[in-house]
């Protein structure tokens, strides 16, 4: 099947970049997508059991947080910058960092999973 798509110039340069390789990456880039809805994750133990089923690497790449999360995330840092967080928030934020760290680790070892498979 052909498709025209109109796109920006640097969205054009990169995509022309990836020569005969852009139906794979449009591939899980929409695996990545359809995925994004059905993995949304709110805490460590969901994460950990989730790695811990050993799941392919487009499951692994589809991981979001929770818009939940995302909100609690980013007024736990505003509150951080102007130093109003009181210890149990620190304790809080700490924890959501490792976790994103958790889980952009997992999305590197993915990726690379991905590109030795290709």
């Amino acid at each position: 099947m052909q498709i025209i798509l109109e796109v920006p110039d640097r969205l054009g340069e990169q995509l022309h970049a990836l020569g005969d390789r852009l139906p794979e990456a449009l591939d899980r880039a929409l695996q990545e997508l359809t995925f994004a809805e059905t993995i949304p994750y709110q805490d460590d133990r969901q994460i950990v059991e989730l790695l811990a089923s050993q799941p392919s690497p487009e499951v692994i790449l589809a991981i979001r947080p929770t818009p939940a999360l995302q909100a609690r995330m980013s007024e736990l840092l505003d509150r951080n910058k102007s130093s109003t967080l009181s210890r149990s928030e620190e304790v809080e934020l700490d924890r959501y960092l490792l976790l994103e760290h958790w889980v952009r680790l997992a999305k590197a070892h993915a990726y690379k999973r991905l590109q030795t498979a290709a």
